[in-house]
Parts: C-alpha cells; sequence; structure tokens
C-alpha cells in the first residue's frame, strides 16, 4: 500500500482517485470543488501525508500548474516527490523540477491517456524523470496502468519533458486518426450509395485494418445519436496539437496529416469564412463562376 496526495479531482483526477483506491492504496485529494475534496486546502492535504510524501497533481496546464508546484514546494520535504500527471508543455517540467529541485523534492512528469473510460480500463502512461523516482513511484503506475504486460500499458520515456513530450506527440497523432475517421463518415454519407452508414462502421471493428478504439468510441456515438445531429461541428484543441506541429517544424519533420487535422478543427469553427470568401471571389472573377449572396 502507497500514500498519496492527488491534487486536482476532475474528469480525469477523479476517476483517478477511485482507480487507485479500488488498488488497496491510500489517496487524500484535494480540489477546490468541496463537495469532491477530502481537505480544505494544500497545506492540509500535505499534512495528511506521512513523509517522504508523494504527490500527484492533475491541474490545467500552464500557470495553474506551474503555480501548484510552487506552492507544493514551499509546504513539501527534503525526499517528497511531485508528479505532475497533467497535460503540461514539455518545456515547463524542467522549470518544474529546477524549482523543486533547490529544496531536495524529486519532480516526474507524466503523460496520461485514457479519459473517462480509464477508471475501469486503466491508464496508458508515458514517464519523464530519474529512474530511481520512477522506481519509487511504480506501484502507483502499476494501479493506474491497464491489466497485463507492464511494458504495453506503462513507459519510462527519458529524462524529465520525456513524458508530456510523448504525450503530445500521441495527441497529435490522435487529431490525424480521428480526423481520418471523420471524413471517412462524412464520405459514407454523402454517397447514397450506402444506406446504413452506422452498420458499415460497427462493421469495421473485426477484422479490419483500421480497427481501433476511437473507432469502438465513434460506433458508441452513433449507437446514440446515428447522424450525430445532436451535435455541432465546432471543435476546440487543447495545444497539444500545435506543440507537436511546432516541433516537428523545429526538427524539421515533416507532419502533414496532423497539420492538417489541426486546420481542420480552426476550420470547424468559423460560421463564414474570409478565406473561403475571397476563393469564390475570385473564381467568379476569372472564369465567370457563380457564387451564392449572402443571404441566399
Amino acid at each position: 500500500m502507497v500514500q498519496l496526495g492527488l491534487v486536482g479531482l476532475g474528469r480525469m483526477g477523479f476517476n483517478m482517485r477511485e482507480r487507485l483506491r479500488a488498488a488497496g492504496h491510500e489517496v487524500v485529494g484535494y480540489d477546490r470543488n468541496a463537495e469532491v475534496s477530502d481537505c480544505g486546502s494544500l497545506g492540509e492535504l500535505v499534512s495528511a501525508l506521512a513523509a517522504p510524501r508523494i504527490v500527484w497533481v492533475m491541474v490545467p496546464a500552464g500557470e495553474p500548474t506551474k503555480q501548484t508546484v510552487a506552492e507544493l514546494g514551499d509546504l513539501l520535504s527534503e525526499g517528497d516527490l511531485v508528479i505532475d500527471g497533467g497535460n503540461s508543455r514539455f518545456t515547463d517540467d524542467k522549470h518544474n523540477a529546477a524549482v523543486l529541485a533547490e529544496k531536495g523534492i524529486g519532480y516526474l512528469d507524466v503523460g496520461v491517456s485514457g479519459g473517462v473510460w480509464g477508471k475501469a480500463n486503466g491508464y496508458g502512461l508515458m514517464v519523464g524523470g530519474d529512474k530511481a523516482l520512477v522506481e519509487r513511484a511504480m506501484p502507483i503506475f502499476d494501479a493506474l496502468r491497464p491489466e497485463g504486460p507492464r511494458e504495453e500499458g506503462f513507459a519510462h520515456a527519458g529524462s524529465v519533458g520525456a513524458g508530456h513530450y510523448a504525450k503530445m506527440v500521441h495527441n497529435g497523432i490522435e487529431y490525424g486518426l480521428m480526423q481520418a475517421y471523420a471524413e471517412g463518415f462524412e464520405l459514407l454519407e454523402a454517397a447514397k450509395v450506402v444506406e446504413d452508414v452506422p452498420a458499415v462502421i460497427k462493421a469495421w471493428q473485426r477484422g479490419t485494418v483500421v480497427r481501433s478504439w476511437l473507432l469502438e468510441l465513434l460506433v458508441h456515438a452513433l449507437e446514440e445519436d446515428p447522424e450525430l445531429d445532436d451535435l455541432e461541428g465546432y471543435v476546440e484543441d487543447s495545444g497539444e496539437g500545435r506543440w507537436t506541429l511546432e516541433e516537428a517544424i523545429n526538427h524539421a519533420v515533416p507532419a502533414p496529416v496532423i497539420s492538417a487535422a489541426l486546420f481542420a478543427r480552426f476550420a470547424s469553427r468559423q460560421k463564414d469564412s474570409s478565406a473561403m470568401r475571397a476563393v469564390a471571389a475570385l473564381r467568379n472573377q476569372f472564369g465567370g463562376h457563380s457564387v451564392k449572396k449572402a443571404g441566399e
């Protein structure tokens, strides 16, 4: 049994606490939402843990994570360990690790994949940091990862920052996969020769080279709403797709699929595209092609 402090009990953190407790570990959680929190402050959380302590942070990336790490640095003691399991940018990890290292506190960054299904299925974990610290936290990682061989749901990716870098690339790939499935769905719908689109996509789940968990999730969505009419085609991005493309540029690695998927998300937020109005105007100017006037 390992004792763990968990900061941030949102959709991911709450389910992680439940999975860890089910595995027999003691988890003290803190969240600003008093209804789900086990204590009233970070100070109370730290006081409830026996040294040497391990505190896992699951708060929004950027300043919220940096502020939480800095506050923990003032509350924890030498020999304690902080794990950032949020979607932080990998460049933030060296800063966070340096802040804690000044006080003799260890730091690990963990890319976590699994979403709301992780409580039941387990989470894919990509860890960055010192090997000794990884081994110290391994009972926690083993409880969170999927059942089966450790190497199929867990990786010590490298030094500090490697875990979040790996998760960043993972999410970039996810963008491309989702976009490919989405375009296939739209083409099937547009082709009148296909009369049962959900049945076709469901059939892809067995024996085909495009089967995947993402495809299973699309099937699940279509079972609830066969034509997805209940949704608007407006898609946000969490930032990791942009970071992945920035890294692709920095390393001169071609990433046309990921870039197209990210730009498609941008396009989904435009009710009226200035660029496409310009294209329509140009086609009309050089070829006399018909245009649709505003309001038609």
